[in-house]
Formats: C-alpha cells, structure tokens, sequence
C-alpha cells in the first residue's frame, strides 16, 4: 500500500486545492468528504462515486477501519487507498479532531426531469414535496437543509445558482451523507425552474414575512413545494410572485426572522403532520 510522508507529496497538494477551491472541484468534477461516518455512509449508499481513499497511520490499525475493510473489498476499492502518516494526515484535515479517513468522490449530477420524474413515480406516497432555495449564501445553513429535507421526506432540492456551493467541506459535513441520497440541481434560471415545476402540477409554498397567511392554517397538496430565500434578504420579488400562497411563521419578542435553515424545517415537517 502506498505511503504517503510528505505534504509536498502532489495526491496531497490536490486534496489541498479540492478542499479549498470550488473552480478545483468544478474542474475535476470531484469533491472531497471526511470522516468515518460519512464514509461509511457513501460506501453504502453509493460506492461507485468513491475515486480514492486516504487513511492515517492510525486509522489504518485502529477498529473503525476494521469495520470497513470487508466492504472496502467487495466493493473493489482496495486498490484506491493510501495510508498517509499522521502528521500529514492532521495537517490537512478540516475538523478539529481529525478521524483519519478522506476520500475524492464524484460528484452527483442530476436534471431537473429527474426530479420531476422522482415525484411523478412515488404515487405510492401521501404527500410529495421539493425543497426550493433561493440565493442561500452560509455552507452550514445549506448543509443543515439537505439534511432536513432527506429526514422530511423531500424528493429533490432546486437551488439557484448563486446558492452556496454544496460540495464546499463544511456544507458536506453537515449534510451527514445526505448529498448522496437527495436529488438537487441548480438551476441557471431559477424562476424558470419554479415555473416548470409549477407546469407539472406541483404547488408553491413561499416563506415569506411581509403577508401572506399562518403556516398552521395551510394543508399543503399533494405534490408540494417550500420555497426559502436568503438568510438576510428573503426571496426576491420575481420569485415570490410565482408563490401560490404565502406563508408565514409567527414569532413572539423582538426576533424578525428565524434561520433559514430553522425555517425550512418548520415548513417541510408542518407537510408531514
């Protein structure tokens, strides 16, 4: 198995650039995740994205990566890891204590169609809903949502292009492995994207504090969306007009608005009631 005992060594300058730029990441069509949890999760759920596996000296005879070996094996990967020393290892990690395991892995690439389809398929299901996301600029807020959305049942995200990116390190942690199971896209144009999906049937729910009607008085349809806009600005007007109905979260105190993230959890969990 190969060593590796040098941060100059080149695997570890690229692990370097995808972790810390986007136009990297986008190049390759690669991003990086870390930790044993994550891992374990995407060599579960999606083995296939997995190009190369790096452990530390520790992680290599500890027990987390005895758990893993036997899955590692059958899933081909065993010629995809390299041990680096500890040193090394810490030195580029991205959590404060690091768990000594990172991987690149390919991105996930979906069309809008897919998602549409997705919902068009699940006729077995009571409700369907699409998360919608408008210019969220915090990776942890973006995280958190992906996250939400696979435990509320979404079955797809639709992001603007100006939305955080989502293979940054910080919103992947933060989905927990969820960027493997939800479908998302985003969209060049997303007040087309709102439309199209609006042409398929599929309701808009807009987040939205300046009217509009108590989300606790709302049933949502069937097929359903939840609209959420910038953490400091809201949704922007074009949007917001294409909304078939408003709705707000009412709030005692001095607080004007709540987390997005805490926002779209409300909305997407009131589907589930």
């Amino acid at each position: 198995m190969e060593m590796i005992t040098s941060n100059k060594n080149e695997k570890i300058k690229n692990l370097q650039a995808l972790l810390k730029l986007k136009k990297e990441r986008d190049r390759q069509g690669v991003f990086v995740i870390e930790g044993f949890r994550i891992f374990k999760d995407t060599l579960e759920t999606a083995p296939g994205y997995i190009e190369s596996i790096f452990v530390s000296e520790s992680f290599l005879s500890g027990g987390n990566f005895s758990t893993l070996k036997d899955k590692m094996s059958s899933a081909g990967l065993n010629q995809r890891l390299v041990t680096v020393k500890d040193m090394v290892f810490e030195s580029i990690s991205q959590t404060v204590t690091p768990q000594g395991i990172m991987c690149i892995v390919k991105k996930p690439a979906y069309k809008i169609e897919e998602i549409t389809e997705i919902l068009s398929d699940s006729s077995d299901k009571e409700h369907m809903k699409i998360l919608l996301l408008e210019n969220i600029q915090d990776p942890g807020n973006l995280g958190t949502m992906l996250r939400t959305a696979e435990a509320a049942g979404v079955s797809g995200i639709v992001m603007s292009r100006d939305c955080a990116d989502i293979f940054n390190p910080k919103v992947v942690r933060s989905t927990m492995g969820s960027i493997f199971r939800v479908p998302f896209i985003y969209a060049e144009d997303f007040c087309a994207a709102v439309k199209h999906l609006k042409a398929t049937g599929i309701t808009i729910y807009a987040a939205y504090l300046h009217g509009g009607v108590n989300y606790t008085t709302v049933h949502y349809d069937r097929k359903s969306a939840v609209m959420i806009g910038n953490e400091g600005n809201g949704l922007t007007d074009d949007a917001v007009s294409l909304a078939d109905k408003r709705l707000y979260i009412p709030m005692e105190g001095k607080i004007e608005s709540l987390n997005a993230a805490v926002a779209a959890a409300i909305l997407l969990y009131h589907d589930m009631r």
